[in-house]
């Protein structure tokens, strides 16, 4: 007959078995929401590619060009009506 030192020892290792096992299940769902929050976070903030941002700063920057342009011109055309 197992006494209670034997019984103890039993469960003791039959829970450390399982201890690993439950520590990984939780580990590994903590990260799946941890991942599944912060891509929510990401998706909500409208953030943009390096190359999207790229390519709006030169069509930015052609327009602005454009627009220096234009306000030469207008300020040339003003002068020669006023002169």
């Amino acid at each position: 007959m197992k006494g209670p030192q034997d019984i103890f020892a039993q469960l003791q290792g039959q829970f450390g078995q399982f201890v690993p096992d439950m520590a990984r299940a939780a580990r590994e769902d903590f990260e799946t929401q941890a991942r599944a929050t912060v891509m929510t976070v990401l998706s909500k903030l409208e953030l943009v590619t390096r190359e999207e941002f790229d390519a709006q700063q030169a069509v930015l920057m052609k327009t602005r060009e454009k627009v220096e342009a234009l306000e030469q011109r207008v300020r040339a055309l003003e002068q020669k009506l006023q002169g």
